[in-house]
């Protein structure tokens, strides 16, 4: 027996159909590479214009295929990947609307595009993304019901009286969904790994080479947010420490990964103390920052001998870490021979000026390294500029820095000072992490931008051991320690740059509280819920009972919701039944054996009211009667209708 066809697609219909699959494709594309994102939607744009007057011939569509497969290969290579996967679904949904001639065919392209901006959340979880995936799921919901009503050749309602009906459906499902995100008990891991992205985000490194940081410095997406309990340091001590560098092959400076495996060294502390929460937003990267000096490592991280952190796992997702930090005083021991031998380390036959020049300042400085430190740093202030317009090094890249370009960003300042340090013969090594941060007024917390990345020089003095030296900040201070409160003018004046600056803060605020809200809402969380009510802990057993009473109380709901909508479906019976309400409320209900008819007349003898006896009258010979009345009026003026000002009972 033949499959019946399938109806054909409306112009109306189509256009729906188009609107729902674009707005399911957005949230994707906003997380793909831009020029492949461009591509994607500029093919779905042709492809809609044209399917829509004639059917693309096969080796057409197989051609468009192929050159998608091309571009998500030029853009994110062969490696497989979250990304890639949601690349590929996008092209897939950009590809599906060339078939689009039938409801079965728009049936089929809502299912890609219902699909669509929850693989999103494979790559981001904030609330835009979520925002955008609601908006998508609600149209769908719309469409398939006109759709519904096409195939049935049944009038559509009116825009409001759809979004009723979806309207009820997310109330029908929503109490459930919410009581699953919030009581069911949850994994510190995941049963299954799902790969990582193809495309890495940037973050800081355990390495750093010439011109690697341009991308970083240029990004002012939020790293990391932090919210201090007590004081807060001044601009000068907000040094975010990551990853230290002691080797130098005369081009690139690389972490020693044996320093992580040996306990940091004995610190005698300051006065000052530092207790604060991070937030680090997700990265492909392990490496983790904290004020100088951290006091131990958070639990989930390890604390090196160079006294950077590191997370016992990639940072894929939006992370917290409480800390407490100290700065440091001076050091207990002196450097081992192996130590010294790292942090004097360099490449034989590079930057000859460089040597020379150290050589010399040893010469005349004897054996007083603070003096050396202190010239060196006098020299930059004076002869040296700050800039991120810079050529590529060549071979003796250092020697090129300081004696001919000198001028250049921290990456620059940073090696330059450390190699010329070393050629004296004092220990020194490379910091990298973050300087600075913006305070965000609405909710009292730092924001620390990957702009803000930032490389400095520690060296080691006798008698004081590791001390921080920031040739950048000899230059351009206000690169390192400006504030957003700095820049803003005297006297409160609004411009459009301090405008937009309170809108970035807010918005930045609202998505700061969404992270505390959802992403952050982990298993000790969870277990934590009830606290406020006086439950420390709520172990996986109660958690479970807890979870089954609000989901049988959701599903309660569900089925009155259910049961309400069967004795419902019909909009005359409901119209009459939210008039009845009305009149309930002044104690004039009707009974529940009371016919129409007679509940109408007892009212008008406690209220007179001529208009509910016409309307009882009307609704009688419609629903009852079969009589030839119109349904539209009636439903309208049954809505309308509000009881008279008589006498109360």
């Amino acid at each position: 027996m033949a499959e019946p066809t399938s109806p054909a697609l409306d112009a109306r219909a189509r256009h729906w159909t188009l609107a729902s699959a674009a707005l399911g494709l957005v949230p994707l594309l906003l997380q793909l590479p831009d020029l492949l994102a461009g591509i994607i939607a500029l093919v779905a744009v042709l492809i809609a214009l044209v399917s829509g007057q004639r059917v693309l011939p096969a080796p057409l569509r197989l051609l468009l295929v192929l050159g998608m497969l091309a571009a998500i290969y030029w853009q994110m290579g062969a490696r497989p990947g979250r990304d890639t996967g949601c690349a590929l679904l996008a092209a897939m949904l950009a590809l599906k609307s060339s078939e689009l001639r039938s409801l079965r065919d728009a049936r089929s392209l809502l299912g890609f595009a219902l699909f669509s901006p929850f693989a999103a959340f494979l790559l981001d979880q904030g609330p835009i993304t979520m925002g955008l995936a609601m908006l998508a799921a609600l149209t769908a919901l719309l469409t398939l019901q006109r759709l519904a009503q096409a195939e049935g050749q049944a009038p559509s309602p009116r825009l409001g009286g759809q979004l009723r009906g979806v309207g009820r459906l997310v109330a029908l499902g929503l109490p459930l969904a919410l009581a699953g995100f919030w009581l069911f008990p949850r994994l510190s891991e995941p049963l299954w790994g799902i790969p990582e992205r193809a495309v890495g985000r940037p973050g800081l490194s355990d390495h750093m080479e010439p011109g690697q940081w341009l991308d970083l410095m240029a990004d002012d997406s939020p790293a990391l947010r932090v919210q201090f309990f007590g004081p807060v340091p001044t601009p000068q001590q907000r040094y975010w420490r990551g990853p230290v560098m002691t080797y130098f092959d005369g081009r690139t400076w690389a972490q020693d990964h044996r320093a992580a495996e040996r306990a940091p060294p004995a610190v005698t502390h300051g006065r000052a103390r530092w207790d604060y929460q991070i937030d680090y937003e997700p990265t492909d990267r392990r490496q983790l920052v904290a004020l100088d000096l951290p006091l131990q490592a958070p639990p989930g991280s390890t604390l090196g001998a160079d006294h950077s952190l590191r997370s016992g796992t990639a940072l894929t997702a939006l992370t917290r870490w409480r800390l407490q930090s100290s700065p440091a005083s001076a050091y207990v021991d002196d450097l081992s021979p192996y130590q010294r031998r790292q942090a004097l380390q360099l490449p034989d036959g590079f930057n000859p000026r460089t040597a020379a020049l150290a050589r010399q300042w040893r010469r005349e400085a004897g054996s007083d390294d603070a003096a050396i430190v202190q010239r060196a740093l006098e020299w930059v202030r004076a002869r040296f500029a700050y800039t991120l317009s810079t050529p590529l090094p060549g071979r003796d890249g250092v020697d090129e820095f300081l004696f001919d370009q000198q001028a250049g960003f921290c990456q620059h300042f940073s090696s330059s000072f450390v190699v010329l340090m070393r050629n004296a013969g004092i220990p020194a090594r490379v910091v990298t992490g973050f300087a600075g941060g913006t305070h965000n007024r609405y909710g009292d917390y730092w924001v620390v931008r990957r702009m803000d990345a930032h490389a400095w020089a520690e060296v080691w003095l006798p008698g004081r051991g590791w001390v921080r030296v920031d040739p950048t900040a000899a230059v351009a201070p206000e690169r390192i320690y400006d504030t957003l409160e700095d820049r803003l003018p005297a006297g409160g004046d609004a411009t459009l740059e301090t405008r937009w600056a309170q809108i970035g803060q807010a918005s930045d605020w609202l998505r700061r509280g969404w992270n505390d809200l959802v992403l952050s809402f982990n298993a000790t969380r969870q277990q934590q819920l009830l606290r406020p009510l006086g439950v420390d802990m709520l172990t996986p057993s109660q958690l479970i009972a807890v979870f089954a009473l609000f989901a049988g109380a959701a599903l309660g709901w569900m089925a009155w919701l259910l049961a309400r909508g069967e004795r419902e479906r019909d909009p005359l019976l409901r119209a009459w039944h939210r008039l009845g309400r009305r009149y309930a409320r002044l104690g004039l209900a009707r009974e529940s054996a009371e016919p129409a008819a007679s509940w109408a007349g007892r009212v008008h003898r406690q209220r007179p009211d001529p208009a509910l006896l016409s309307l009882s009258s009307r609704f009688v010979l419609a629903r009852y009667a079969g009589a030839d009345v119109d349904l539209t009026s009636l439903l309208r003026d049954l809505r309308r209708h509000r009881p008279s000002s008589g006498a109360s009972p």
